[in-house]
């Protein structure tokens, strides 16, 4: 079969592949960039809900800290090329840029297109040779040295430096089928367990089961998981929504990862979660209001005098777990159930028992040991020749840009140092 040789290939299309082969061809490298599908950057263009969050402008520290899988693996990445590089390569690429709430940096274009064709024609003016319906059967290895790709119709292609850039389990219509813990164990590096992160959660309560709630958007609550034990697991504040199975948005995916941890340790167990409705208010401060409104209204029923102080469709079930009946006026309401219903509204509780599965998660927890991985460079400890690039890795982070910013961090860094070490030192494949 026919063979063909470059300096650094790249496997995988997405963000982290696509900043690879830009990092490693402005080095002078020859790139080939392999994609086993029909395009370039598919996670990319839906992305943010289809607008791509490419990357969060928050103080590094904080980026850091919204990073619970091995995020300080990452303190070396951003050394080299930080959130603040990336925004000033789109800006450079034509793209400009908008802050959004929580430091979340988006195109103005609104259209993750924008950012997915300023990074494709970025890399193909810079030379890179891209192969799409390109499936790769196995990296090569030879002496503790990369060779190159054998790809499924039988092609070899040669390099000294190969770019393993392909996700990781989650979101598999994307590409993103495991494909790549196969080769890095081969390389015999360590796959730690997989799991889903930035997740829904899935709840056994019977107003989720009989789609009670189901829709129903609540802004700026907090939810708070707690361990079997009681401890107190995690706090997440932000917005959510009630769906057929359970809970989802920004707040309940950051808390998938929580759920997916504690579940690890302790089994398979119902954890409870509260919803506080109001965090910026005190147990007696939402008694006083709510109280108020009760008294202005005294041949109201409750269920109707708390109309626009809470969403409407929460309220029956809230007044049930205060064992108050809906129908009940103020004059026949006691303040120490009143104050019940507000304990209620700061802890709306839950069953969680479970997240839905890692292929329907956004995000992979788990994967290549970054143990095994220098941060300098993200080249293998291992197998010299071996980079690694963004969620094929052991490193994940909450939804808000900070994953992105992974890929393309870990992306550019790869890019960077695989090209180095192949110009340094050419293969001699002959």
């Amino acid at each position: 079969m026919s063979e063909s040789q470059y300096d650094v290939i790249v496997i995988g299309g997405g963000p982290a592949g696509l900043m690879t082969a830009i990092s490693a061809s402005a080095e002078g490298a020859r790139v080939c960039l392999v994609e086993k599908g029909t395009k370039l950057g598919r996670k990319l263009i839906i992305s943010g809900g289809g607008r791509c969050n490419v990357t969060n402008a928050k103080e590094l520290d904080e980026l850091i800290k919204q990073m619970p899988g091995n995020g300080r693996f990452m303190h070396s990445a951003f050394a080299q090329f930080s959130n603040q590089d990336i925004i000033r390569f789109f800006e450079e690429l034509g793209v400009a840029l908008k802050e959004e709430d929580r430091g979340r940096m988006f195109p103005v274009t609104d259209k993750a297109i924008t950012v997915a064709n300023a990074l494709i024609n970025k890399m193909k003016q810079q030379g890179t040779e891209v192969r799409l319906n390109s499936p790769v059967e196995r990296v090569l290895y030879e002496d503790g040295q990369c060779r190159g790709i054998l790809l499924r119709n039988g092609e070899t292609v040669l390099a000294p430096c190969v770019v393993i850039a392909v996700g990781g389990a989650s979101v598999p219509q994307t590409g993103s089928t495991g494909d790549g813990y196969v080769w890095a164990r081969e390389a015999g590096h360590t796959i730690t367990d997989l799991y889903p992160t930035e997740v829904p959660l899935v709840a056994a309560d019977p107003f989720i089961a009989d789609k009670t709630l189901q829709g129903l958007s609540l802004r700026e609550i907090e939810m708070t998981l707690y361990a079997p034990n009681g401890k107190k697991v995690s706090t997440q504040e932000g917005d959510m929504i009630f769906t057929h199975f359970g809970l989802s948005g920004p707040a309940a995916l950051r808390m998938g990862h929580y759920v997916s941890v504690t579940q690890r340790k302790h089994g398979a167990v119902p954890l409870s979660l509260t919803l506080d409705l109001m965090p910026d208010k005190r147990v007696d401060e939402i008694v006083q209001e709510s109280w108020a409104l009760l008294e202005a209204q005294p041949k109201k029923a409750v269920k109707n005098a708390l109309k626009g102080y809470l969403p409407e469709r929460l309220i029956p079930l809230l007044l049930a777990k205060a064992a108050i009946s809906e129908e009940t006026t103020f004059s026949h309401m006691s303040k120490q159930k009143w104050t019940e219903l507000a304990q209620t509204i700061k802890a709306f509780p839950l069953t969680i028992t479970g997240t839905l599965s890692l292929e329907e998660a956004f995000i992979t927890g788990g994967g290549v040991s970054v143990k095994e991985i220098d941060p300098r460079t993200m080249q293998s400890k291992l197998m010299r020749g071996l980079f690694f690039a963004g969620e094929v890795m052991d490193v994940h982070a909450h939804t808000g840009g900070y994953n992105i910013t992974i890929a393309f961090a870990s992306g550019h860094v790869a890019g960077l140092h695989a090209a180095r070490q192949a110009l340094e030192n050419p293969a001699d494949f002959s």
